[in-house]
């Protein structure tokens, strides 16, 4: 039977495969408080997306905690949309939730919208604009997080899509909004954004959810400056692509070359896409959306590009690099060359000498580190 108690539900939710710890849960304060507004609001409204849903305590608590009969969802990453399907099936409730990209499929007669808070405002911007966009006339928003992450900033973008916009009292070091009323949204939505760089020679699109926006950024700067030590090899891949930047410079210095360009987050891979194909160069760079590559063959790639995430979430958590260390071994073909760009504090090295293969420091700088790592022949 489906599992119809909150706390037995959280109790069973896990985070896998994402990357775990003691200091990591699959929810949090923010997904209660959220919930208990949804069971107060939701009445007899049939039609509700989730947005932002990390594991899948909101889209399986607000089957939960109301009367409907399925929930539509939008979640970026990839871990999230496996762990939720993982999730739903350990809780008798797989198949009552229904998978989206952010539009119309998502939000289309709509009358309740659950948000976890993102942490960007641009990534908000996008997500204010298809609710105002789609959702059914008099949708109401219900966005939270925890304090210590919001901002007015917030208020600001909501209130441009949004007549009403309403804080609500914190609980548990989280708080809600509710917007409503929306607004008239402007014929062209503001995502994706193209952006020339000029010091590159390339135009790169984004999407609000991407890191670093349209923007290069520093450590990726700053790993390009290495790209003539690189080997020219038929099949590299840039891992955690961004915006595919990496992809896109390695393509256009070496025309031979099949890159693979592959992000657990859908609007990277969206972003990577849109930038490959501003950059004529769609017919050399595929895009992956995937988890570290999990999708790949073995000993499948002669060159790996990697700026790994110091982040999990809010948390600063070195478990995100080290799986994709541990991936890059798994992928690169013997002798194959994974190039690594991170915070010099961080300290890499070792683990990439355990991990890979024999590992060289490259360069340098007063906040980045390139280092070199050689997949050692299997034993």
């Amino acid at each position: 039977m489906p599992v119809q108690d909150l706390e037995t539900l959280f109790s069973q939710l896990s985070r896998h495969p994402d990357v775990d710890a003691e200091n990591l849960q699959a929810y949090d304060a923010t997904d209660r408080l959220l919930l208990d507004e949804v069971r107060h609001r939701a009445g007899a409204e049939p039609n509700i997306a989730v947005i932002g849903d990390r594991y899948g305590a909101l889209t399986l608590g607000a089957l939960a905690v109301t009367a409907v009969e399925h929930v539509r969802v939008h979640q970026d990453l990839y871990t999230g949309r496996l762990a939720l399907a993982r999730n739903a099936a350990a809780a008798g409730l797989d198949g009552r939730y229904r998978a989206h990209d952010l539009g119309p499929g998502l939000l289309q007669d709509a009358g309740l919208v659950v948000l976890q808070l993102p942490k960007s405002l641009a990534e908000l911007e996008e997500i204010a604009d298809a609710v105002a966009r789609f959702a059914a006339p008099g949708a109401i928003l219900l966005a939270g997080g925890r304090v210590k992450h919001m901002s007015l900033g917030m208020n600001d973008v909501l209130q441009k899509y949004f007549g009403s916009v309403q804080p609500q009292l914190a609980r548990q070091k989280s708080r809600t909004l509710v917007a409503r009323d929306a607004r008239h949204v402007p014929v062209e939505p503001p995502f994706p954004v193209l952006e020339d760089i000029a010091e590159l020679g390339i135009k790169v699109a984004a999407r609000g959810a991407v890191f670093s926006g349209a923007r290069l950024d520093i450590g990726t700067r700053f790993l390009l400056g290495f790209l003539d030590r690189m080997p020219e090899v038929p099949r590299a891949v840039d891992l955690g692509c961004g915006t595919g930047i990496l992809a896109t410079m390695y393509a256009k210095l070496h025309p031979g070359a099949a890159v693979l360009a592959t992000d657990q987050s859908a609007a990277a891979v969206a972003s990577a896409k849109g930038t490959a194909e501003a950059n004529g160069l769609a017919d050399r760079i595929s895009v992956l959306h995937d988890d570290a590559m999990s999708t790949l063959p073995g000993d499948s790639a002669e060159l790996i590009l990697l700026n790994p995430p110091f982040h999990v979430g809010a948390t600063v958590h070195a478990g995100a690099a080290l799986k994709m260390f541990q991936a890059a071994a798994r992928v690169l073909a013997a002798g194959g060359e994974l190039w690594t760009v991170y915070n010099s504090h961080l300290q890499y090295k070792a683990a990439l000498e355990r991990l890979v293969g024999p590992t060289e420091i490259e360069g340098r700088n007063p906040k980045f580190t390139v280092a070199r790592t050689r997949r050692a022949a299997r034993t």
